[in-house]
């Protein structure tokens, strides 16, 4: 008689969403923390299909315009939207089927093994007809990220290397068309840094909208297909690599002087800081 009360309740399922097509804006964004404003009028569009990372000197407003995007932050003014429809008016549960979210570092309480950690990806998805797909996107997400060799260990017993793949793993298995990635090469080696942008591109080339905030303006450079340098809460500029990394606005953002030189095989800007040259006793 109350087997009514206790049934999940319907959740619009994500559908495919063409190349281009805009998931996630912020329109005229301010947001402030602690009485400080952190962002100021930000408009910002993410599309499908396409790779934007987030650049800028520390304190310049990155991981708070991703929580925003993510709706983890609300706004002070202005709007974010995420597959059309304001952050606010999606259901938790809907929410999670739309973004997935990396955090800067990732911990744990319970010594859950790697393939569970993992598994929790796939959460948002239980009680649909995709959760018969959950074997599979775990074990293509572990070997997307090169975890599935450590699948047993306690989470708590990784590298800090190894803690941010498998943390990247469950969000690549929680298969939303929307990834927002806070720093997801901070705490890796060079080989893995580049497996983890490539990654990203394949998700973008799936058609997904992928966010990533880098500190790394090399792999900025040769992976975006657009970057925005935030400055002062601001987006200073915004627009493909090789047009806005410049020496003088960089220079500038940053404080520091540098120099951009196209590759000589890629044309990818790189971004060299102006150094004086060593003494010698």
């Amino acid at each position: 008689m109350l087997t009514h009360l206790f049934r999940p309740r319907p959740r619009g399922l994500p559908g495919p969403v063409p190349p281009g097509t805009p998931f996630a804006e912020a329109d005229r964004l301010h947001l402030e923390l602690g009485g400080r404003r952190v962002l100021t009028g930000i408009d910002l569009t993410v599309r499908s299909g396409e790779l934007l990372a987030l650049v800028g000197p520390n304190g310049a407003g990155k991981s708070t315009l991703l929580a925003a995007l993510a709706a983890d932050l609300p706004a002070t003014r202005g709007e974010v939207r995420i597959d059309g429809r304001p952050v606010g008016s999606w259901p938790a549960a809907e929410l999670a089927l739309r973004r997935a979210v990396l955090p800067q570092s990732a911990a744990l309480s319970f010594p859950f093994p790697v393939e569970e950690v993992v598994r929790m990806g796939r959460a948002p998805w239980a009680g649909t007809d995709r959760e018969d797909d959950d074997e599979r996107i775990v074990a293509e997400a572990m070997a997307a990220t090169e975890v599935a060799g450590f699948a047993t260990r306690p989470f708590p017993a990784l590298s800090g290397g190894e803690r941010a793949r498998v943390a990247l793993a469950r969000v690549l298995a929680q298969q939303a068309p929307l990834l927002l990635l806070d720093e997801p090469t901070a705490a890796l080696d060079l080989r893995h840094q580049e497996l983890v942008l490539r990654v990203c591109r394949e998700r973008a080339a799936a058609g997904c909208a992928v966010v990533v905030v880098l500190h790394d303006l090399g792999l900025a450079a040769a992976y975006a297909d657009r970057v925005a340098v935030l400055h002062d809460g601001r987006i200073a500029v915004e627009g493909p690599p090789a047009e806005v990394f410049t020496g003088e606005l960089l220079s500038r953002v940053y404080r520091q002087p540098v120099e951009v030189l196209a590759h000589p095989r890629t044309g990818a800007p790189l971004v060299i800081p102006e150094r004086p040259p060593l003494t010698t006793a």
